[in-house]
Formats: C-alpha cells, structure tokens, sequence
C-alpha cells in the first residue's frame, strides 16, 4: 500500500510541477498589474521588466526567459511568430525607465510573489518545493489589497489602471502550485485511502 502510495505521488506531482511550469513560462495570463511594460498578466513578466529596468540580469538571460511566452502568444493569438532578437521590443522592454525604491515597496508582495512563483517554476522541475506555492499565496495577497483591484464594472476611464485576477486560470496555477509538493499529495493520498479503507469495514 505504501509503494502504491508513493507511486501516485510521484506521478501527481510531476504532472502538476510540469503544468505549473507551463503556466508560468509560457506566460498564462493570471493577473492584470499596471507594470513598467504597461499592463503584466504574468508572473514572468513582471519580473523580467523588474530585471530588465534594475539591470539585474543580462538582458540575454531576460530574453530567453520570454521567448517561449512570446512563441505562445503569437501562436494563440494567430500572428507572426517575433525574431529571437526582437523579443524585448515585443515586451516593450526596450527602453524601461528605472523606478524608485520606493515604488517597488509599494507593491512588495506583488513582486516578491512573482520572483518567487518564477523560482517556484522551475525548481519544481528538478525537486519538490512549496516556493511557488507560496509565490503565488504572496501574490494574490498583494493584488487583493490593492484598492485598485477591479470589483466590477469599470469605465475605460479607470480600465487601464485596474488591477484584476483572472480566477479560473489563477486557480488552476494554484492547484498546480500545490500538488507538485510530493510530500503534502502523499499524506492526502494516504488519507483517502485510510477513510475508504475504514468504510469499507465498518
């Protein structure tokens, strides 16, 4: 029982890291954040304009980092796949103003969310942590403190401004995020199957 315990496990939480992986990677839209680019709807965008504007990491790294959410968009979206060497001017990265510190504490969950669900992302791949989990829980308490965020219908006059999460995809990265933990699907595997053992000899 213990073996067959481990075995879905292993083959949940691989299946749900690779899932989260995409969805971050490939930049699925979870958000709506004004942003040095103008409007991020992606952890990975968010955190490459942060790179990018504080010349943190080598705008090579940056680029290759988004290529694939660029590939994925253009596809989606039924348009010409971008040149490898124009993909900072695709993002609107290529003259980014550098904010001030202050700025950048201001929305200190946000960010840090975001560095964390990318790190989470690709961790994930090689070995089971809660960092993108916890990336993601950071983030959504940012966006939903903000008085900004979008409780309804707005007029385009304040559209652009609007800070917004999109739930169903949201949810799906935060179901991911969770079940790529090995060790949290393994004691709610065990669980289950404890129950419905106990059930079934009562």
């Amino acid at each position: 029982m213990a073996s067959k315990v481990k075995a879905w496990a292993t083959i949940i939480s691989f299946t749900a890291s690779r899932i989260f992986f995409f969805f971050i990677f490939f930049q699925i839209p979870l958000f709506r954040f004004p942003c040095r680019i103008g409007t991020c709807t992606s952890p990975m965008e968010l955190t490459s304009s942060h790179w990018i504007a504080s010349e943190v990491i080598p705008s090579g790294v940056v680029k290759a980092l988004l290529y694939p959410g660029a590939v994925g968009k253009a596809i989606f979206n039924n348009k010409p796949i971008p040149k490898y060497s124009k993909t900072l001017e695709a993002y609107n990265m290529n003259n980014l103003k550098r904010y001030s510190l202050t700025t950048d504490l201001q929305h200190i969950e946000v960010l840090a969310g975001s560095y964390l669900a990318v790190a989470g992302a690709i961790i994930g791949l090689v070995k089971s942590r809660r960092l993108g989990l916890f990336g993601l829980l950071l983030l959504i308490w940012g966006l939903s403190k903000d008085p900004r965020l979008s409780k309804g219908h707005l007029s385009s006059k304040y559209y652009k401004n609007a800070i917004s999460i999109y739930y169903p995809t949201m949810s799906i990265a935060v179901l991911s995020a969770f079940l790529s933990i090995k060790d949290d699907v393994k004691k709610i595997i065990s669980c289950f199957k404890w129950t419905f053992v106990k059930s079934k000899y009562r």
